[in-house]
């Protein structure tokens, strides 16, 4: 399958890189899945008032380049307040940095109807 070019705008500027579509819809699944472990944290507590632990979500992809996207769901109040890591590396360059959930959720929606 051919890959495309995914834009991810981060807070200050934005990279693309070679991606494929269906590496996207496994991120969006993955996505979907921290949506809704934020959602979870949001909405449940325990009789102590805590909300009860998820899991970190971590997704990986290896292509063109190395990316990972990484997050804990029990930090963030609301899913509108979360931020991802995203780690994008090669053999010549690596890149580190937090961006929102929301604006990488509309990067890949936004890729994914590209490519369809």
């Amino acid at each position: 399958m051919a890959a495309t070019l995914l834009t991810l705008n981060l807070g200050e500027g934005s990279v693309a890189f070679s991606f494929t579509a269906q590496a996207a819809q496994e991120l969006k699944a993955t996505l979907t899945g921290l949506l809704e472990s934020l959602k979870t944290v949001a909405a449940t507590t325990t009789p102590g008032g805590r909300p009860n632990p998820q899991k970190s979500v971590e997704y990986r992809y290896t292509g063109d380049v190395f990316l990972e996207i990484f997050c804990n769901p029990n930090i963030w109040p609301t899913p509108f307040a979360a931020k991802v890591l995203v780690t994008l590396r090669d053999d010549r360059i690596r890149l580190t940095t937090e961006t929102e959930l929301t604006r990488l959720v509309e990067d890949v929606n936004q890729y994914l109807e590209q490519v369809a």
